[in-house]
């Protein structure tokens, strides 16, 4: 068994590496990174067990992934998994940057997979937030609804699950959508870092706020990508009962020994219009009433004995990387 994983320096591809080569003694994985990653890429493939990782250096949106014609023959002859975790999440990268690695990177892997001689399965990293400014409850096996986008990232992610969805009949594809994972230092997750550390904490509004850890997020997606029921499926990687925005504060001031506000500033236009950037678009998510239907997630994982944990086991990580982002 040989897993290719793309994303390469996220969190969550160290983890799904260094999980897969723990759980499956057989297995071996190779590491997709760009250039300027390859000193930190060696590195980390030096704390695995030796002789089970493989780097490979190029770029997911090139042709045959930036590698040489030897390395792309190579790894297309022994990859039997793919992982395709890499993306841009920069809320405000310009947007050929986004097409460039989100979409376009996507269709590579896509290619790349067709031309796999042994893939069992190819694993599909989207979003919740391909939904876009939809409200209401969002189902797993919905996606193009006509709905808008609030940025380039949303969008170039609901095209390279276009691309995934149209795919299925020739690979074995599984879509997860994951929620805001704590522990990932970007993307939603460093909005939301952004809103609990402004002062406008008292004007919290009460939507949902959904929150998964990275174990359950490694643990989940691992269980769901060795399932054979889930090829062909897309699957929300969610909290099924999530807490409110409010709640979450909340919680976070408690412990973090921060005092709460004791009035609530309207959130009208002209407080919006003289926040910061990052505060404003950290507003419009928080407000989102948005509700992620999980049943494919649930009928999959029933077996597996895993489940969300309930935000309260977040909390330790939330203030230790809203003080991170402090310093």
């Amino acid at each position: 068994m040989t897993v290719l994983i793309t994303g390469f320096p996220k969190l969550l591809s160290r983890r799904l590496a260094g999980t897969i080569l723990s759980d499956s003694p057989g297995a071996e994985v190779a590491l997709l990174a760009e250039d300027h990653q390859e000193i930190d890429l060696r590195r980390f493939i030096a704390t695995l067990p030796s002789g089970r990782a493989r780097p490979y250096i190029g770029e997911a949106s090139s042709m045959h992934l930036g590698l040489s014609t030897s390395e792309f023959r190579e790894l297309t002859g022994v990859c039997t998994e793919i992982l395709h975790a890499a993306e841009s999440n920069d809320f405000d990268a310009d947007r050929p940057t986004l097409e460039r690695i989100n979409r376009e990177g996507t269709r590579a892997i896509v290619e790349l997979a067709q031309d796999c001689k042994q893939l069992r399965r190819l694993t599909h990293f989207s979003t919740i937030f391909v939904s876009g400014e939809r409200t209401g409850i969002i189902s797993e096996d919905e996606l193009a609804t006509g709905q808008s986008f609030r940025n380039g990232y949303e969008e170039t992610k609901f095209e390279a699950e276009l691309i995934v969805r149209r795919a299925m009949g020739q690979v074995p594809a599984t879509i997860l959508r994951p929620s805001i994972v704590v522990g990932e230092r970007d993307g939603a997750y460093a909005l939301l870092l952004t809103l609990l550390r402004s002062p406008l904490q008292g004007a919290l509004p009460g939507a949902p706020l959904n929150l998964i850890g990275l174990d359950f997020a490694v643990a989940a997606s691992l269980a769901l990508h060795r399932d054979p029921r889930a090829a062909g499926r897309t699957a929300h990687l969610v909290d099924p009962h999530p807490s409110s925005v409010r709640r979450v504060y909340e919680l976070f001031a408690q412990r973090s020994g921060r005092k709460l506000p004791q009035v609530r500033p309207n959130l009208g236009t002209n407080l919006l219009d003289r926040l910061f950037k990052q505060q404003r678009a950290a507003l419009k998510y928080a407000g989102h009433l948005a509700f992620y239907s999980s049943r494919n997630l649930l009928e999959l994982l029933a077996s597996t004995g895993l489940s969300c944990p309930p935000v309260d086991s977040l909390l330790d990580d939330l203030v230790r990387d809203a003080q991170a982002k402090n310093d």
